[in-house]
């Protein structure tokens, strides 16, 4: 039992880095989400083509069929923060598995249910759940992984939901015709079972700098070698000399005097000079070595007992849900920027076929708009992540993320102007590219430190996304409604285009608000930090007259710059008398 233990400690246990790899076992766990987009953002879009088989198979009408798409969504993006609690509580790979065997139970349960009703629980509660634990902890920890290539991991990785669109649900398609919808979807919730694999290969990276000791160590064996080139050249000097090195006893006392106002960071580097008593018949190398060895031990000792009481990290508290995001002003623009963009999102693929068909487009190739944002979503997926990764873009990832949804939000008003098919299909075409640059990058960009930086990603991502669901459960009604009172489908796109446009509006304030906020920060810590100095001043100076008390004061708050000059002048004198000698 503890070999195998041991062994899956050692393959499935966490990654250790002194820094960020940018690679390595991140390419890995990018395997894991592409495969994990693939059973589950692609399944739910793809789950359409079970639509009209319910339809018949329980008498249902339309909308009463698509609510099974609708509560799985929202339970997804709703329960963002119970994903991020359990992450933060169970790790990565725990809640991962656990999301990929509810997905594929409430599938397989799918095939059996006898109502509609039923297939709200097992889809929409059970599968949609397993969705949201299953989701966002896997883009949390790709985004851990790497640095540089963030952005163009997470797009590659991200094709994974497209290619399911494009592939997968014409291949379920067919399938459907030879077997039957309950066989189908028995079927694909087996295959949806592989995101329990995919959670297993979720390795937690840990990040540890370099250890103090180890410095120490070089440190130590630095001084070692100069000392030992010290005794050399002094036992030549003495050789020709004849004699043993002696000086002055004031020369000596005015070191050591010197050497009582340094810190402790100054002892381990200084000590060779400023504590170098020599004596008659001893000689210089050997009480400075001797020295160097005592100081070095208890500076060794000191960090040891600073190590001890300061807390590490795997042993502090750990935060479930880190409220304090709320505080912070980018991280709300940016919420909001999310909320109205999923405004955006919904109204080309549920109404794309009926608006071209309205607009005199025969039905059978009003179908190819869909094919048509399929494949430009992956471009758009493969472009943006080349983008961010250029150096002259790694700076100004929010602008590019701003021009995308300035672009989109052209495009969706252009498709209440145009009026024939490849007017329609180049529409469909910056749509689906665009739509490809927003979907693998809006969650990703919560690491950038403009936004709330890795440290705070995991919690920021749950919120992020529980604000999200509220649009995605009244994106679809509204447009709905708009077109039932306009009897005009081209409405749903002008509400979709006034959304994306207020969401743009508050993506370009999320930067501004984090520098004003850095620089409120900074000066209030400054101002704390001089207000600490001159009541420390103050308390010195307690019970003196005003004259004597200001030159007090004075003397405290130019104590650090006089101490720096007393140190200054030790050194030349300690180089003064080795230089006599």
């Amino acid at each position: 039992m503890a070999w195998c233990r041991a062994r899956i400690t050692k393959y499935l246990g966490p990654n250790v880095y002194s820094e960020t790899p940018d690679g390595g076992w991140g390419w890995v766990v990018a395997m894991a989400f592409f495969i994990v987009e693939i059973f589950t953002y692609g399944t739910i879009k793809s789950f359409g083509i079970f639509l009209q088989d319910l339809m018949n198979e329980f008498e249902e009408s339309n909308s009463r069929v698509s609510w099974i798409v609708s509560i799985c969504v929202f339970v997804m993006t709703f329960n963002g923060p119970l994903s991020s609690v359990m992450t933060n509580r169970f790790g990565f790979q725990v809640v991962v598995m656990i999301g990929g065997l509810l997905i594929s139970t409430g599938t397989i349960a799918t095939g059996f249910c006898s109502s509609i009703n039923q297939i709200y629980i097992t889809y929409g509660l059970i599968a949609g759940l397993g969705y949201c634990l299953t989701f966002l902890p896997t883009v949390t920890i790709l985004s851990q992984y790497f640095n540089h290539r963030r952005s163009l991991a997470t797009a590659v990785a991200s094709t994974g939901e497209s290619l399911s669109m494009f592939a997968l649900a014409p291949a379920f398609s067919a399938l459907k015709e030879n077997i039957g919808w309950r066989h189908t979807v028995v079927l694909l919730g087996a295959l949806q079972s592989i995101i329990i694999v995919c959670g297993a290969l979720l390795r937690p990276i840990i990040i540890k700098p370099r250890s103090p000791s180890k410095e120490l160590e070089a440190l130590r064996t630095q001084d070692n070698s100069d000392a030992a080139n010290t005794e050399d050249s002094m036992t030549k000097d003495n050789e020709l000399t004849g004699g043993s090195v002696s000086t002055g006893d004031s020369g000596v006392q005015s070191l050591k005097d010197s050497s009582n106002l340094e810190e402790n960071n100054f002892q381990h580097k200084e000590a060779k000079s400023e504590k170098e008593p020599v004596s008659a018949g001893i000689s210089k190398a050997e009480m400075s070595e001797s020295e160097t060895e005592k100081t070095d031990k208890d500076a060794e000792k000191q960090a040891l007992n600073n190590e001890e009481t300061k807390p590490d990290a795997e042993q502090r508290p750990v935060k479930l849900l880190d409220f304090s995001i709320l505080k912070d002003c980018s991280f709300i623009f940016y919420s909001l920027f999310g909320l109205f963009a999923t405004l955006g999102f919904f109204a080309p693929p549920l109404y794309i076929i009926e608006l071209s068909v309205s607009r005199g487009v025969e039905r059978d190739h009003s179908a190819y708009m869909l094919s048509t944002m399929a494949v430009a979503e992956i471009l758009g997926r493969f472009a943006i992540g080349w983008i961010l990764t250029r150096r002259q873009f790694s700076k100004r990832k929010l602008m590019v993320l701003l021009a995308c949804v300035i672009t989109m939000t052209v495009d969706l008003v252009g498709f209440t102007l145009v009026t024939e098919f490849y007017g329609l299909a180049v529409c469909c075409a910056f749509y689906g590219f665009f739509m490809g640059t927003l979907a693998c990058t809006h969650i990703p960009m919560l690491a950038e430190d403009d936004v709330v930086g890795i440290e705070k990603m995991s919690s920021a991502a749950g919120v992020y996304v529980f604000i999200q669901s509220f649009a995605g459960l009244a994106g679809p009604p509204l447009g709905g409604v708009l077109v039932d009172v306009t009897k005009n489908y081209g409405a749903a796109f002008y509400s979709c285009a006034v959304g994306m446009g207020l969401s743009a509006v508050f993506l370009g304030l999320v930067k501004p608000a984090k520098k004003g906020l850095s620089c409120w920060r900074k000066d209030l810590k400054h101002s704390e930090d001089e207000q600490e100095k001159t009541e420390s001043c103050k308390e010195q100076s307690g019970g003196q007259k005003p004259d004597e008390r200001t030159q007090s004061i004075t003397d405290c708050c130019t104590s650090e710059y006089l101490l720096e000059v007393n140190r200054t002048g030790a050194r030349r004198n300690a180089d003064e008398v080795t230089a006599y000698s």
